[in-house]
């Protein structure tokens, strides 16, 4: 197919700090015109019309109404990864636009990313790291301590695909997983896991040693950990959020840390990201915050727009759609 018939996909960038990788430029290429934010608004009038889809990458570009507007033609916004809460689905469902995610490509390396901030945050990885590193250190303290993940207590808030997971890599370090979630598993699924439900989630907190969060983020769960659900947790429990930062209320959680309230935190996410340099979070020694790197893989970026392509190439053949999101 000539590149003139392929359809148009609008995107941010090429490479750079915000635009899209290299390697998935490429693999857009194969079935798309790819049109730059650049391009498109430098000759708006000609481009419009060939802009049928819009490949979000990293939250951006921006989907606003004066853009969506804009764009006469535009069927569907594939977005790369599971999270749209950058995304207005009721606005964008307004125009007759349709969202996809892409939720298979995700779950495996946001599950790793869990667990591995848990036994980091456990066995005290990071801060191990700077004193065998440092210019300073004469000797390693006998008394330099960490907890046990194995045969410890996991509380997952969320058992989705990614909730699941982290259950299933849990049960290899032999630990007791409870769960709370809006629906209860089946009962094949909780045994295939040894999973225990938890109706409410302040029994999840009270019992757990490792709490990890892996909701989306809709307006129920905003804040959905704040000072009272930190006040539940043992004094010797860690906090763990792979779902997205305004999860947590970041404020009662730099009090819970520094007062005790609880052993220690390891978060993937924040809000906002990057946290101002001045945050208090950031001065404290019992917490691990990584950037965003849940999904950071080489597979996963490459599967996260395999998916995406699939489900815009289904929109635009008017196919089913293998992912699409719904505005609640």
């Amino acid at each position: 197919m000539a590149e003139e018939e392929l359809p148009g996909v609008l995107i941010l960038d090429i490479g750079g700090t915000h635009g899209v990788l290299e390697d998935l430029a490429a693999l857009l290429k194969k079935h798309f015109r790819l049109i730059t934010m650049k391009e498109f608004l430098e000759n708006k009038k000609e481009m419009s019309t060939k802009i049928q889809s819009v490949f979000v990458f990293e939250c951006r570009p921006t989907i606003d109404q004066e853009l969506l507007e804009s764009l006469p033609n535009l069927k569907v916004i594939g977005n790369s990864g599971v999270g749209v809460d950058h995304l207005d689905l009721k606005m964008i469902s307004n125009f007759g636009v349709k969202v996809t995610n892409t939720p298979h490509a995700v779950a495996d390396p946001t599950a790793d990313i869990g667990v591995a901030l848990m036994l980091a945050s456990a066995r005290r990885l990071v801060e191990g790291c700077q004193i065998a590193v440092s210019p300073d250190t004469k000797y390693f303290a006998v008394d330099w301590l960490g907890v046990e993940v194995t045969r410890a207590t996991l509380g997952i808030i969320g058992m989705g695909s990614i909730g699941y997971k982290v259950a299933q890599r849990a049960r290899a370090f032999d630990m007791r997983i409870l769960y709370h979630n809006r629906n209860r598993r089946r009962k094949e699924e909780e045994e295939a896991v040894g999973a225990r439900y938890c109706e409410k989630m302040a029994d999840l907190l009270q019992q757990s040693d490792f709490v990890m969060v892996v909701v989306n983020l809709t307006p129920e769960t905003r804040k959905l950990i704040g000072k009272k659900e930190l006040g539940l947790m043992k004094p010797t429990a860690t906090l763990i959020n792979i779902s997205r930062g305004a999860v947590i209320d970041q404020d009662a959680l730099v009090e819970a840390l520094q007062n005790k309230v609880i052993r220690a935190a390891a978060v993937d996410v924040t809000y906002p990201e990057p946290l101002p340099r001045d945050h208090p979070l950031l001065k404290l020694n019992n917490i691990i915050i990584t950037p965003h790197i849940g999904t950071a893989t080489v597979q996963a970026m490459r599967m996260m727009a395999e998916e995406a392509i699939a489900n815009i190439l289904a929109v635009l053949n008017g196919q089913p759609i293998p992912s699409e999101v719904f505005p609640k």
